[in-house]
């Protein structure tokens, strides 16, 4: 049974900076699109970016386009979220999701 794990949420400032991980245990990325989604309290999960597992391509949400990058070793077993110029918009939840499942969620609080 696949586990993800995610890791590297805090609560920051304005402007700041975060590197969020997965980590899959049980199953290896090799091969399979992984995404990083959120959700905001009172608010549905929405996408925010998503890897091909080549990574010859990735997806962005427009919120978080030029500021987020999405990355992975494969090595590792390890899918990145880089976030940089944090907004408080950007207070959330986050969680990956591959093998049509979803991890715990790493939360995010960005304050002004």
């Amino acid at each position: 049974q696949v586990q993800l794990v995610e890791s590297g949420g805090g609560s920051v400032q304005a402007g700041d900076s975060l590197k969020l991980s997965c980590t899959a245990s049980g199953r290896t990325f090799s091969g399979i699109a992984v995404g990083w989604f959120r959700q905001a309290p009172g608010k549905g999960r929405e996408f925010v970016a998503a890897i091909s597992w080549n990574i010859h391509s990735t997806n962005y949400a427009e919120s978080v386009k030029g500021r987020f990058t999405i990355s992975r070793d494969n090595a590792k077993n390890t899918v990145y979220l880089q976030m940089n110029s944090l907004k408080p918009e950007d207070t959330a939840e986050y969680y990956c999701y591959a093998f049509g499942s979803w991890g715990q969620g790493t939360q995010v609080t960005v304050s002004s």
